[in-house]
């Protein structure tokens, strides 16, 4: 069997997507620990062009959880999910200025008509997010996303109030939800939770545990009622 075609090997940069200021000296400390010794000297010398790192980063991602992805190119044309991660970053930075929120308004519904999938420009997406199929997810204004997660699509991050203020859920690193899962208010989900097809999550599910169910109910790993059939997901 012909081995699959790799991309270039390029050192990743962290995002900028942190709600305080974070210290010039931390933060290049931090990026060397992410990145590893011999990433981060060669990061200092010749440093990758971000927005390209992402995209090769992003595909990456897609590529490994996708067995139907056969080609990069599939990727680049044809996964509505990546093009409204692509577009989210865009309009994410425009948010960040109030002089461009109505253009990031505007870029987002145009994505949204394009991909089938609505991300308000003000969610905070992290690194390596991948939305499988997109068609019908909604990532509420206040959300926020880990790095690593995988969305499959009719994924709901929504709140339960009209009032302003953090209202939508915080989704931790590594985690899976299920098509149709409805995951509502101010919650969080923790690191690497499961959340199974279907299911409408109103409270906290720990880091690690499964959520499943109308309302869902957690379960610890490896006991009785977590998912292990990958079918319960997608």
């Amino acid at each position: 069997m012909a081995a699959r075609a790799t991309l270039p090997s390029l050192t990743l940069l962290r995002s900028d997507v942190e709600l305080r200021p974070v210290p010039a000296d931390a933060q290049a400390a931090t990026e060397a620990d992410d990145a590893g010794p011999d990433a981060a000297g060669e990061t200092a010398t010749e440093p990758a062009p971000r927005a390209l790192a992402r995209l090769l980063e992003d595909l990456r991602a897609a590529r490994e959880r996708d067995p139907a992805a056969r080609s990069w190119a599939e990727l680049v044309l044809a996964y509505p999910g990546l093009h409204a991660v692509w577009a989210h970053r865009v309009s994410h930075r425009l948010w960040q200025r109030r002089g461009t929120r109505l253009l990031a308004r505007v870029l987002s519904h145009v994505a949204r008509s394009v991909t089938g999938v609505e991300i308000h420009p003000g969610a905070v997406i992290g690194r390596r997010v991948f939305i499988d199929h997109g068609m019908g997810v909604v990532i509420g204004e206040t959300a926020e996303v880990g790095d690593d997660v995988l969305i499959y699509h009719g994924v709901t991050l929504g709140g339960r109030t009209t009032k302003r203020g953090k209202r939508h859920p915080t989704v931790g690193d590594g985690v899976v939800l299920g098509a149709g899962a409805k995951v509502l208010g101010p919650i969080l989900v923790g690191d690497g939770a499961r959340v199974g097809a279907n299911s409408v999550v109103v409270g906290d599910v720990p880091a690690g545990w499964t959520a499943l169910g109308v309302p869902a109910q957690v379960s610890a790993p490896g006991t009785r009622g977590a998912m292990a059939d990958p079918a319960l997901f997608i």
